[in-house]
């Protein structure tokens, strides 16, 4: 038996000749995911990222300005730059290949590993443009240095022959890649136009000091086949168009620029811009010598530091105790920032580079950033005043749900506290209840004796709900219409909201079909929309179409909901004999049960309308919504102004 196991003669035996030695670029055909991350649709766009990186390591290093990326109609890719060139004389150590061979075809090759001709850089390993080459059925480099162009090519990883001298270049210098994706390894992904030019824009954030030209001859319909990116102001204007007409608390956004070397005597640098508003959540975007770290790291670590120690030194600075409450949880939520720090010899976590891992860098970040924001703050205390409010309401908000949170679990089992004049559905569960918001206990009695007692609820509002366009949270909190109907629906305002929350399928405004009533509605709906917009969002928002008249005819009864429907209805008859008698709804509470349950209550026969805000221009919904119900009367002059020629009828 001993003498069989030790024979090696069994052929599912292990033994040395099971021991399989990649050699070259096999390891990263057999093993894509381990380079790239994968071979899904992102790790295809990664390749083009590997061989841009390298362009602009060229330019942050000041050896070229100009960067271009074209997509070509087979889908091949090539990148070119006027940087030093890849260097294409005999490499030391292999004195039959030229140094771009040993570059693209050997891993852990390449010019960034002594710091020597890169300072700071993104590519580190030496496997990025031996990566692209192993994963790409045909790579062409041209190298136009020396006055003389060269070309090599390659395929899956191989040289198809040696570097060739293909003309001379006088005027030209620097390094074009061309490559198209295998097939074999990426299916049947292809790239996508509008996702390379997303990431080569950004790359002209990134460095203010270099230009890149975009090119395509393949048409999306909606991305560019021709452009140019330059960006003085790096971040800066990179924060400015991501927030477009947003509304911010500070005027300008908190950005700057600083070298490391004034502070703590090393190579590198940081750039930052960061701005809070209440439009949309927050993000923040970093980056490590240009390359995008999703997942953060230790340079997002130092910038969040350094800016909630700065936030709380000026809160303590102007006597503001509940400062110290902020969190770097408040500080993302609203806080809109671009990070993007250079640094020598960084750690990342992966060849992806998703997450940065050098623990220096939270020190410098922080060190560089620090300063600068106490300062700003300092400068601008417009600004800082607001932005400490925001960051302030935040941390209480945030506090007050966790206690929330805890006196729920402490009192599970007790009653739901509900305002005294909700009359509640008898159902426990959401799905299929209705809550009508009514005006004034008149209406509330007759909706009463309207509702279907199952599934629909009623809240009267005692008169005309709070504006609360630029209302203090105090004034909201206070207001007891507010109050009522924020337990009725069993949520909280602004970033208190949870949709999980919501007690009733179907929120329905029903007030008065006069002018009286439209104003009540609209404050509703203004509340809802800036208190309580995933209400609306998500679809739970309506108004209710009460009639202005009831027309009677003999046995015949019509009911409508304007003047002009009752002009035109009086001039053909009903249908029944003699005259037609005409009755005007003052309001809800002059209709009798049977009425408001015919016309306005019962999902049979009644009409809703959903509250819905404009997907394509959100913009503009809040831009009216500010005009018409903002505290500057002169806006709303303007707009009526503007609007008077359109109003065919009034009623007053």
């Amino acid at each position: 038996m001993a003498e069989d196991l030790l024979s090696g003669a069994e052929p599912g035996d292990y033994d040395a000749s099971s021991i399989e030695v990649l050699e070259g670029l096999e390891p990263v055909r057999k093993r894509p995911g381990m380079y790239i991350g994968g071979t899904d649709e992102r790790a295809l766009h990664h390749l083009v990222a590997e061989i841009l990186d390298n362009s602009m390591d060229e330019a942050v290093a000041g050896h070229a300005n100009r960067i271009e990326i074209e997509l070509h109609g087979d889908y091949s890719v090539s990148v070119r730059d006027n940087g030093r060139g890849i260097p294409t004389d005999p490499h030391p150590k292999f004195p039959g290949k030229s140094a771009l061979e040993v570059i693209l075809c050997t891993l852990h090759a390449g010019g960034k590993f002594s710091g020597k001709a890169y300072e700071t850089s993104g590519g580190l390993h030496g496997v990025g443009a031996s990566v692209v080459n192993a994963l790409s059925d045909t790579m062409v480099v041209q190298v136009a240095r020396n006055r003389e162009l060269v070309e090599q090519r390659f395929s899956r990883g191989k040289p198809l022959g040696p570097v060739e001298r293909v003309g001379q270049a006088p005027n030209r210098r620097g390094t074009t890649v061309t490559f198209h994706a295998d097939e074999e390894i990426f299916g049947h992904h292809r790239f996508k136009p509008a996702r390379l030019f997303k990431m080569v824009r950004s790359k002209a954030y990134l460095f203010s000091g270099v230009e890149i030209r975009w090119k395509s001859a393949i048409e999306d319909g909606e991305t560019p086949t021709e452009a140019t990116f330059h960006f003085p102001g790096g971040l800066s204007d990179y924060l400015s168009e991501t927030l477009g007409g947003a509304t911010t608390y500070a005027a300008q956004p908190f950005a700057g620029r600083v070298e490391f070397r004034e502070k703590f005597d090393t190579a590198g640098k940081v750039e930052w811009a960061i701005n809070w508003t209440p439009s949309r959540d927050g993000f923040l975007q970093s980056y490590c010598n240009t390359v995008p770290t999703p997942e953060g790291g230790t340079h997002e670590a130092g910038f969040w530091a350094a800016i909630l120690k700065g936030i709380r030194a000026y809160g303590e600075l102007v006597n503001n105790r509940k400062a110290a409450n902020i969190t770097r949880e408040d500080l993302v939520t609203g806080g809109c920032a671009l990070v993007s720090c250079f640094i020598r010899e960084p750690e990342f976590v992966g060849q992806t580079k998703d997450r940065l891992a050098t623990a220096e860098a939270a020190r410098l970040v922080e060190g560089a950033v620090r300063d600068h924001f106490d300062n700003w703050l300092a400068s601008d205390t417009k600004s800082a005043g607001a932005i400490l409010d925001f960051l302030v309401l935040r941390a209480e908000e945030r506090l007050r749900r966790k206690q929330e949170k805890e006196t729920a679990r402490k009192s599970a089992t007790k009653k739901l506290r509900l305002p005294g004049k909700l009359t509640d559905c008898t159902q426990k569960t959401r799905e299929g209840t209705e809550i009508f918001i009514v005006e004034g206990d008149s209406a509330g009695g007759s909706a009463k004796g309207a509702r279907f007692r199952e599934f629909q609820a009623l809240l009267p509002l005692r008169g005309k709900i709070l504006n609360v366009l630029g209302a203090a949270s105090a004034k909201l909190g206070q207001n007891a219409e507010i109050r009522d109907l924020c337990e009725a629906l069993g949520v909280g305002l602004g970033t208190r909201f949870n949709l999980d929350d919501l007690r009733y399928e179907k929120v329905i405004i029903m007030t008065d079909a006069d002018v009286d009533g439209a104003h009540i509605a609209s404050l509703l709906m203004t509340f809802f929309y800036s208190q309580m917009r995933p209400l609306i969002d998500n679809g739970h928002l309506y108004l209710a179409c009460p009639p202005l008249y009831r027309l009677t005819q003999g046995p015949k009864r019509l009911y409508v909901a304007s003047d002009a429907d009752k002009e035109a209805w009086m001039a053909k008859g009903l249908g029944g004999k003699g005259k037609i008698d005409v009755q005007r709804f003052k309001g809800l509470g002059e209709m009798d049960a049977k009425d408001l349950k015919e016309t306005t209550m019962d999902p049979a026969s009644r009409t809703l309308i959903r509250v819905t805000i404009d997907e394509d221009e959100p913009g503009e919904t809040g831009d009216l919504v500010e005009r018409l119900m903002g505290k500057k009367p002169e806006l709303r002059f303007q707009y009526i102004q503007e609007n008077a020629r359109f109003v065919e009828e009034l009623d007053v």
